[in-house]
Order: C-alpha cells, then structure tokens, then sequence
C-alpha cells in the first residue's frame, strides 16, 4: 500500500447527487467523527450505498487504510463500484476498485474497495486485525445473511483492540435499533447504543387491499386482483409467488382469464405479456424483464424482486404472504425450502416496490389481522442454517466456542450442535479440536463438506475429476429448462446421464463443453450452448471456480482431466458419445471421494413403501430430473435433500455400502450380540450391527470381538482365545505339535484319575488357562495372531503341560494299573471307570467273542495292583460283625495281609495251580491273627472285574462278571463268530467288485456269494463316509442300508447352516445354543437328517442312482420347511429339558433318589444325537415325557417307588428281550418309548398318554 501522502493526494474531487443522504451528510460525518460505530438506516433509493464511502474519504478516512464497503451479492458490489467510478470520475482498479471471488480489481492507490462479504470473512485468516483498513462499512445489513452476523460478531471483539477502525452498519429501516444495541458497548457510556441515523427514500403513496380468497385459493385470488387492479389503469404488476410450480400454475390461469393474454416475447401495444422471474431463470429471459415495452407487464416473481432486484416500472403488486424460506433441519440433516408465512418486514418491503414511480396499490391475500400475527422480522439466517462453514472457520481463527462469541442474534445450541456433528462427521474436528483435515478445510474458500470431497480425492488419486464435480456443486447447473421449451432441453441433456451417477454426469457435460470450446470458435461454441440450452455465462463460472480450486488445489495434484481426441470421437461417432465412454476406470474411487462429505445424505431402497429410508428417520425419493429416477439402486448418496411438496433427493449416485464404512466408523453406531467361539477362524466372534445415522449398512455380520474397539472386548477375545484353542483344542490349527502332547498329557492323566478312583485330581481349565496366560504375549487374541507369534518363539517357549501341573505330587506307577491282561498269552484291553453308580463302574475287559472260548475266571479276582489296597481293605469291612471284630483297625490289617499275599504277577496269568484271591485272603489272615473265614460278605461293584464281550465289529454281545457265565450264554455267538470270519473272507474275495462308495452302474446287488458263504451288500454310514460293505445277514444289511441311503440322500439336499439358522427367531437361537450339541453345525446337521428321513419315506428298497435322484427331486423343495418344522419342535424339548435340568438341581435333599432316577431318564431322551435316534413319531412327544418327569419331582413319595417298581419291571423286559428280526426290533423300539408313556401315566396322568400303556402291554408286546 502506498504511503499515506500519496493516498491523500491520490483522493479525487468529490460532490454528491441530489439524493436524501445527500442532505444529510453533515450529520453523518458528525456521527461517524464522534463514534466508532454508526448504523445508517435507509430506505432503497436514499443513496446511502454509494454516498457514505464519499463521506468518510471527506472526513479523511482512507488514508491510513482502504475502506472496505461489502455487499450480500458480487453483481451489487461491481456495480456499486462502477457507480462510484462515474461519479468520482476515476478509473476502475485505482481508487476505486473490487474484489469478488476469482475477480480483484484492487491496486496500492485503492482507497475505497467494494468486495463482497465473504471477500472480507476469508482476509480475517491472513490479517486477523484487518489491519489494511481503517473503515468499514457493512452495507444491507438487514439481510441478516450468515457472513453479515459473523463478521458483526468478529468486528464487535475486534474493534476495542482497534480503536482506529470505523464501522459503519447501514440497514433498510427494519430492526436498525438492534444493530446498534449489539454495539452500544463500543460507545462513550457504554450503555448507550450505537446512533442511528435515519433516511428516507423516494416513494409515492401505497393503498394496501386486504383480499383473502373466498375458497383458499391462491391462483383464483391472484387472477381476481389481476383484474382489479387493470381496472385501476394502466401499470405493471408485480406478483410474489413462492416457487417455479406455482408460476407455472398462475400463468396458466391468467392464460385462461385474459383475452388478450400475449406469450413471452409477443407483447404488442393492447395486449398483457406475463413474465416468469426466480433464480434459475437463462440470462436472455431474465434480460427480458427490464426491456422497454408499450404494453401490461405482469411479473410472475418468486421473492428475488423483493429485494435483490429491482423491476422497473411498477405500480401495482399482488401478495399472497408466502415464500420459501430455506431453513436446515437439525434432526433431518437437510436443508429444506418450506412455503411459510413472510414477515411484516418482507411485506412491507414487497408492497414498497410499487411505490417507485407514482401512486401504488398492493393486494395482500390475506387478512389485515393475519398481518398482524405475523413475525415483525424475518429470522436471521444464522438461525436457519447449518453453521458448519462458520464454526470452521472460527476454529481456524482460533475465536472459542461458537457459544460465547458475539453474534447479534446468537444461533440456536441445535443448530451449534448440528454444525459441530457435520465437522465431526467429516473429520475437521475431533474432541472441540480443530483436526490437520480441518486446518487444510479452512483454507479451501468452499463448504466444508466440498473441501472435505477434495482432500479425499486427493488420497484416491481423483483430485482432477472431483474437483470439476465440485466446482459444479458450488454453483448453479448450467443445463438449462425453460419452461416452454422442458422436452426439447431434457433431449439434449438425456446424452450426458449416466445410468448409475448423476455426478459422472457433470464430469460428462464438463468434457462436451471443454471438447466443444476446443474445436469451436467463439461465437459458434457460443451459438452451441444456446441451442442446446446450456447456460454459456455459468460454464464460464464453472470454469472459473475450478481454475481458482486448481490453484488452491495445486498442492493437491489438481491438472486438467482429460478429454475424448479426434480420433476417438470420430470412432464414437459424436461428440456426446465419445465423453459418455471417455475414462470410465476411475468411478468407484471418485464416488468414494464423494461420499466423504455426503455420509449424512445416504438412502437405502425400501421395496415395500417405495422409497428410499434415510438418515436419523427420513425418507426420500429420487428427483424426477435425475438420470437414475427410473432405476432403483439398493443404496444411493446424494448431493443434497430438499422439501418441497416432499422429501427429494438431488444430484444422486449409486454406492455400495461397504464403501461407507472406512469414512464413517467414528459416527457410526455398533451393536453387538453376546461373543460366540468360531472354530473355523479360531477366534471370539460377535455379531454385529452396524447403523449409521439410524440407517442399517449391515444388518448381521460375524467380526472378530478384538476388533470391537475396547480394551475389555480385547481381553474377552484373548480368554476365549486361551479357553477354545488352547485348552479345549476347538480350532482348525491343531497342528502344532504341543497340541498333541498336551491332548495326550490330559487323557494320561485323565486315565490317572480314573484308575485311582478320585475326582478333582486332574488340574481344571482355570489352571490351564493360567498356563497359557503367563506364557502367551497379551496382543495375542485369535488363531491368526498366535500362529504368526509361536512361528517365531516357539524354540524359545515350552508351552507342553509339565506333569506337575496336570497330576500335582506324584501318583502311583503306571504298573499299579496296566492297560492289558495277559492271561494265557493273551492280551485284552483294561478300561477303568469311575462312576459310582453307574454302569461298568470300575474295571472293564475287553473280550472278542472268537477268544472267550480259550479263557477262564482263573486269575481275574486280584483286580489290578493299584486296586488291591481298597480291595483287601473292603473285604475286611464286608465280613460278618463277628469276623470283622476280630480285624481291627482294618487298615493296619490290611496292610499285613497285602505283605504276606502273593505277588500280583504269580496269581494274575490264570494258571491253574495258583490260589484265588478269597484263599490267599484267607490264609493270610489265619496266619496273621488266627481268625478263619467261613462266611464271606458282598463286595462293592467296582471291585469286580467287568467282562465285555464283542464282536468282530466292536459289537457288544454281553457283560458280565462271570467268564464262565458268558461262556454258556454266548455259545451261539461264538459259532456265529467262526461264521462271520468265513463271511469276512467272503467280503474280501468279492470287494474290489462292488463300487467303493455308492450304487456303481447297474445298481447295488441285493447279495452276492463266494465261496459257498453269502453276503449282503449295502451302503453303510461310518460317521459320515458312506461306503459299500458286505454285511452278515439281510436283518444286518437293511438296517444299514436305510441309514446309508439317508445319509446319501441327507449329503444331496443339505443346506447351509446358516441359511437354516437365519430363520430362527432370537429365542429359538439363544435355546438351540444350549442343547447338548457340540457345535451348532452338528445341531442343524441331525435337523437336516431327520427332514430327510421323515420325507422321504422307506428307502431300504433304493439300490440305484436313478431311484435315489427321484426320491431327492420329490422332496427337495420340502426340505428347508420340514427342517424349521422340527427345529421348533427341538426348541420345545430343549426348553422342557432345561426347565427339567434345574428342578433336578434344585431337587431336596429328601427326594435326592427320585433325582437321580429323573436325571437318567433325561439323559437318555436328550443327549448329543437324539434327533438322529428318536423315531419320527415319538420326537413330538418329548417334551410330555420330560414335563411328566419334572411332575415327578414335584410328586409325594408315598407311592413314588410302587410306581418305580413298575417301571423297572418294564425296562428288564426289554433289557432281557434278544430281538432276532426286524419286525422283533421293532418291538423292541415301541416297547422303549412305551415305556415312558408308563411314566406319564403313573406321574403325570393329566399330560395324558399317546396310545393305551400299561406293563401287561408292555410285556404282551414283548412276548
């Protein structure tokens, strides 16, 4: 800037017009010298605009810095400038100069600059004390717009720290009072305000006609005050309407009412031309309104006349009291355009622009009593609007809290909020601070949401293509619609949509036009925009606001995006063409870019209403004019949301909604179920929900629990991880060689504890558990992380259990319970139990039924040497009273007699010359204390020897504790034995025959023979590998062969697990996790078996592909029913079960017997693989049996063990009962559930019975 020497003698001659300021300046000059702020109100037309900055050059102001005049509008401001250029007699750019965006016409001999007040809002981040300036003059206040209440705001805290700095505030004559309140501070006393000094402006009379419509009709009463007021003679008349629609509808109207009604641009003297006026209106129409012309003009206007523009020549207006008024919805999160009701101010001022030229006359459509209920003033923008944009940039200037700063109407806290969520939302500020995004979003001169855009594309490598897109958000479209002319401009403009973004679209026209400037002259390029009615003056502000982004932009990356060559177009055919197929690779990362500052302008379609369900509970369509208006994408983003007669989404795009989550995981909400083991990834899992503003992007997917974001999830995730993998081996990664010997390790000392017959001597998992945790890092959480670390340390840490840890102190030697016994150079495998009261409690051998022959009993009553301790010490206690007093204390004793006794090894061969235990018992305690035994007492179970007898397929046969006993009772077994072993060879002979797993080409035979022995072929199930065997007998091989065949059949029908659970409800799911199912896999995969079985009938006859493939397509589409079916029924008897399993445990003391006995029965109706083992016909009935046994327990005892009694005889029946077909096994299977109709009937008689029971039945059945 020049120094201030050269400024004053740089001021040019000054005079003034005749205008009402004019007369008045003394008085301001006085004002303005007397105080440092001043509030000129002044009607439109008293010169206060161009004169106050002559003022105060006059006063000397200028000199030692610009005075900076803003205007709400950047045409105001050029033109102003110009205005004062003429009459100061200077250049544009000297002096006097102007600065807009993208346009400065200012130099160091400025004086005076006019600028815009978003000019002057941005020099605030480079010159916090606006130190180029020693006046400021805020012109139009009284529009209220957002940049006038924060620079009022900013310049109120300023001004103390500049005492130098002139503000002058000059308003229409409205609220003035509360603008100088806002700074009476500033003042000598500071309770004063500021002065107001008052100027009138030239204006003929108004008569106001209040004519509210009879029927409510706005159109019908415009139409009625059109003829009114032509009856008053000649005028132009001037009508407010609310929106391009209602134009519309009142020039039809009038089209229909007056007979010498003209089209635009056909006016003739005589005739009544009506012209549309609002915002979106091409240049030429706009032109056309301040046209000379020799005939009646009506002025169809939204309320741009009412004050940015003023129409020449009128003397009369109609007013229905209505506008839109744009106005934010903090809840929505839209910018919506309401129609409501004007101000008094707005009416006053709409009815003042007839009264210009000579007398006017303005009908309101309203009542005079409506006028005065209404507002007094039109609400402050600030007050309307999201405050995103000044909350930024008050952050950036480092101003406080929104809150506490000095606005002069402050904004509502929901709208604050709301401004704060939006920055949040795009990451400028986190925790009240201003993030690194938000500094570089400060410095970009566009919305935060844009900027945001930008920095996004930056990272995609998109920069180039967003920053077109949002230069072309930023200002309005240059694709025009006249009204007249709608169906020949959308043709033109249908070439440029693209079916899945409106976005692209822009990118479309950007290429046409820059394709078309290129190969066009001037004037023909701009001949071309007319034609094909796109707005030659917005393309070059497009093209104006992407070069001042590029170079904002520049350290960004931001070039010129490419476009179509000759060539290519010439292959395309035309131009529109070659650029709708131009580069199409880079869509998805330009969306994405995109979304960033859309996340809150999201919608998923809704098929059943119709429409698409959006943020915090919205609901909107597509805009008819969108290329995707049509279609119905599954998840759209739009550029923006506005209301009109309904919610409509603007400028739109389709998405995927996996691209949301990496922009929006710090607002989005996340819900998750109770965490749940996968095996398969060897984690802790939880379902998740995932909603953003109240919109479902996932509904129900699996994540890892670690990955849920808190530290007690973490340490959740690591436990199960420790609990499932580690200890309980449920993961796929069981590889590791610690596993093994762990696995191992734990059955060892499992078999430990059952051979010593004591409980809780094997370490527990919380142990276990423990081991891990000390020695595994605390990140450790899933399968994956544990692989990566253990690859890596696993020479450097044992994680093999220690011996100590699993047993504690040493146990006894191994030899003490040997795995075999050798009799007779035999070998049989020993099985140890422990379970009081149980079956097989205690010692169990193993015998085949082909060696039972060769054995004898020889031996077997010295048990094991662990054993012989508790035996010797049991059988003193069995004796008589009179013996055992005589064996006193029995442990001592005991220990006397096990010194004298054999050695286990010389008596446990079986040879024939060697005592039994009872002899060598006795002859020892004859020698040692004289006592003969003649009488000898029973011994508890478990310290016999269990003999289990098998056949050549594990089968077993019989148990017993005799070997002698089973010897006779298994003769026939044992024939059939030799037989099965020649069968065997048959089977060998005649394998490689058959087909190895299914029915071969001419189907499964129904026997086969070898040898002279015979064989049954069929498909048997072993666990899950079906294959073809050679079985003994027919009874054998149908029994197998159905079970096959319904495993092939299961195999060709199953469905996904997860298909079947999605169909249970919440309930079914929390009680099917709580059957006795290992997994829920297993669970779903018996449900899908027994489906199959119910549906498809008998199959043991199916010995062909071709019948097995018939009976799959009958019933296939059945299936998924069929298995819901019976998961409900499974969820009535697991929820009978569990309700059965507490009152067990909650049984008294008194009924402990009872309980067990319940407890058993439970077991044997519920267990892992009860759906694959309970008949079709009786697995409905489940829960009635199990009810009528918690009835049991709810049950008197005074009959309770009559009633057992019979029981009891009914299951010894059937336990005797040897069922040799299969219609006896069938019996068989009746006769078992039977049997728990008896327990209904005999506990539980008012659940009543399926079919007539009783025990004579039972055993008539069995006979």
């Amino acid at each position: 800037m020049s120094t201030p020497e050269l400024r004053r003698a740089a001021v040019p001659p000054i005079t003034y017009p005749d205008l009402p300021v004019s007369a008045r300046r003394d008085e301001i000059a006085e004002a303005i010298a007397n105080h440092q702020v001043v509030i000129v109100a002044g009607e439109t037309g008293s010169g206060k605009t161009t004169q106050l900055p002559k003022i105060c050059l006059e006063l000397g102001r200028g000199i030692n810095g610009m005075i900076g005049h803003t205007q709400p509008r950047r045409i105001a401001a050029r033109s102003v400038a110009e205005r004062l250029c003429v009459e100061m007699g200077v250049e544009l750019g000297q002096q006097i100069g102007y600065q807009v965006r993208f346009t400065d016409q200012v130099s160091d001999t400025t004086l005076v600059k006019l600028m815009t007040d978003g000019i002057l809002l941005a020099e605030i981040q480079g010159d916090p004390l606006l130190s180029r300036y020693d006046t400021i003059i805020i012109d139009e206040a009284h529009e209220r717009s957002l940049n006038i209440d924060f620079l009022l705001g900013y310049l109120a805290q300023l001004l103390p720290q500049r005492p130098d700095l002139k503000l002058i505030i000059t308003s229409a004559t409205i609220d003035s009072e509360r603008f100088a309140e806002h700074f009476g501070p500033l003042q000598a006393t500071p309770e004063e305000a500021a002065p107001i000094i008052s100027v009138s402006g030239r204006t003929y009379p108004v008569e106001l006609r209040y004519r509210e419509p009879k029927d409510g009709d706005q159109v019908t009463g415009i139409v009625d005050g059109v003829q009114e007021l032509m009856a008053e003679g000649p005028g132009d008349i001037l009508v407010f309407l609310s929106g391009e629609g209602e134009i519309r509808d009142a020039d039809k109207a009038l089209q229909d009412a007056l007979r010498n009604y003209a089209a635009p641009g056909e006016g003739k003297p005589g005739s009544v031309e009506a012209l549309p006026l609002y915002a979106r209106l091409s240049a030429a129409e706009q032109h056309r309104i301040f046209q000379d012309h020799g005939w009646t003009r009506i002025i169809l206007s939204t309320n741009i006349a009412e004050t940015s523009l003023t129409v020449p020549g009128i003397r009369y207006v109609i007013d229905p009291g209505t506008a839109r008024i744009s106005r934010y919805s903090n809840k929505t999160k839209v910018q919506r355009l309401p129609i409501e009701k004007v101000s008094q101010a707005s009416a006053n001022q709409r009815s003042g622009r007839c009264g210009r030229v000579a007398d006017g006359i303005a009908i309101r459509l309203y009542t005079e009593e409506d006028y005065e209920q209404r507002d007094e003033f039109t609400e402050p923008e600030i007050q309307r609007t999201s405050l995103a944009s000044v909350i930024l940039q008050m952050a950036s200037l480092g101003l406080g809290e929104v809150a506490e700063f000095p606005f002069v109407d402050p904004p509502q806290m929901t709208a604050v909020r709301a401004g704060l969520q939006l920055l949040d939302e795009i990451g400028a500020i986190r925790g009240g601070k201003l993030t690194r995004i938000g500094s570089k979003l400060a410095q970009l001169p566009i919305d935060p949401r844009l900027g945001r855009m930008l920095l996004e594309a930056q990272r995609n490598g998109v920069i180039s293509e967003v920053l077109v897109i949002v230069a072309a958000l930023s200002v309005q479209d240059v694709r025009e619609r006249p009204s007249e002319k709608r169906t020949e401009a959308d043709a033109y403009h249908t070439r440029f949509t693209d079916p899945r973004s409106d976005f692209i679209a822009y990118l479309n026209v950007w290429r046409y036009l820059n394709v078309q400037q290129r190969d066009l002259s001037g004037s023909a390029f701009r001949r071309l925009c007319r034609a094909e009615y796109l707005n030659y003056l917005r393309y070059r502000e497009w093209r104006d606001v992407v070069t001042q982004l590029r170079q904002v932009g520049r350290s960004l990356g931001a070039n010129r995006i490419g476009i179509p060559s000759r060539k290519l177009i010439g292959e395309a055919g035309d131009v529109a063409t070659a650029v709708r197929a131009f580069d199409r690779s880079k869509s998805d990362e330009i969306h994405k870019s995109l979304l960033v500052g859309l996340l809150s302008s999201l919608g998923s379609w809704d098929e059943r209403k119709r429409d698409y369900e959006g943020s915090r509970g919205s609901r909107f369509i597509i805009w008819p004019g969108s290329g995707l208006a049509k279609r119905h994408p599954s998840w759209v983003m739009a550029a923006e949301l506005v209301e009109t007669s309904r919610l409509f989404a603007r400028t739109v795009a389709q998405i995927e909604p996996e691209w949301v989550e990496p922009l929006a995981s710090h607002v989005m909400n996340r819900v998750h179920s109770e965490p749940f083991w996968s095996t398969k990834l060897g984690a802790a899992m939880v379902h998740e929900k995932v909603m953003l503003y109240g919109m479902t992007l996932f509904a129900d997917r699996q994540v890892l629990l670690s990955k849920v974001g808190t530290m007690e999830a973490h340490e959740l995730a690591r436990d199960m991880f420790i609990r499932h993998a580690l200890v309980e081996n449920q993961w796929r990664d069981n590889w590791h060689p610690f596993i093994k010997k762990n696995k191992a390790a734990i059955e060892e000392a499992r078999e430990v504890e059952r051979r010593r017959r004591v409980h809780g001597l094997v370490a527990d998992e919380r142990e276990l558990e423990q081991f891990f945790d000390e020695r595994v890092p605390k990140d450790i959480v899933s399968a994956a992380h544990f692989n990566a670390w253990y690859k890596k340390n696993k020479s450097r840490v044992d994680l093999v259990y220690p011996r100590s840890l699993l047993l504690g102190e040493e146990v006894a030697s191994e030899n003490d319970y040997p795995d075999t016994w050798v009799q007779r150079g035999i070998e049989l495998p020993i099985e140890y139990r422990f379970n009081p009261g149980g079956r097989s409690d205690g010692m169990t051998i193993t015998v085949p039924v082909t060696i039972l022959p060769q054995l004898t009993d020889d031996g077997f009553d010295w048990l094991v040497p662990g054993m012989l301790k508790e035996l010797t010490e049991a059988t003193i206690r069995s004796l008589p009273k009179r013996l055992r007093r005589e064996l006193v204390p029995a442990p001592d004793v005991a220990r006397a007699v096990l010194e004298v006794l054999p050695a286990w090894e010389d008596v446990s061969a079986g040879q024939a010359d060697v005592p039994t235990y009872r002899e060598a018992f006795a002859a020892a305690v004859l020698h040692l204390r004289g006592v003969e035994i003649d009488e000898w007492g029973e011994l508890p179970e478990h310290l016999s020897v269990t003999f289990k007898v098998v056949s050549d397929k594990k089968k077993v046969l019989a148990s017993g504790s005799s070997i002698t006993h089973l010897q006779k009772q298994l003769k026939p077994d044992t024939k059939q034995a030799v037989s099965s072993a020649v069968k065997k060879a048959v089977a060998q002979a005649i394998q490689p025959t058959l087909p190895k797993d299914g029915f071969g080409k001419d189907g499964l035979p129904a026997s086969v023979e070898a040898g002279g022995a015979k064989g049954y072929p069929a498909l048997v199930d072993r666990g899950g590998n079906v294959r073809v065997e050679v079985l003994d007998t027919p009874r054998e091989q149908a029994r197998e062969h159905r079970l096959g065949v319904l495993a092939k059949l299961t195999e060709k029908l199953s469905l996904p697990t997860a298909r079947i659970t999605s169909r249970w409800s919440p309930t079914l799911s929390l009680t099917m996790a709580g059957s006795p199912y290992a997994t829920t896999e297993s669970l779903v995969a018996d449900l899908q078996w027994a489906a199959v079985r119910n549906l498809a009938g008998p199959v043991v006859k199916i010995r062909k592909q071709e019948e097995l493939d018939a009976v799959a397509e009958k019933i296939r589409n059945r299936v998924e029913d069929e298995v819901y079916r019976l998961a409900e029924i499974t969820g009535r008897i697991l929820g009978s079960w569990r309700e059965l399993l507490v009152a067990i445990d909650r049984a008294p003391s008194s009924m402990l017997g009872v309980a067990a006995e319940v407890k058993d029965q439970a077991d044997a109706l519920v267990y892992d693989g009860f759906l694959k083992k309970t008949p079709s016909e009786w697995l409905a009935h489940l829960p009635r049996f199990l009810n009528a046994a918690a009835v049991r327990l709810e049950s008197s005892l005074d009959q309770d063990d009559a009633k057992a009694e019979q029981v009891a005889q009914a299951e010894e029946m059937l336990e005797k009962f040897k069922p040799d077909s299969l219609e006896a096994e069938a019996a068989a299977e009746k006769a078992r559930w039977l049997i728990e109709e008896l327990r209904v009937s005999l506990w539980a008689q008012k659940l009543g019975t399926s079919v007539k029971v009783s025990l004579q039945r039972i055993a008539k059945l069995l006979s």
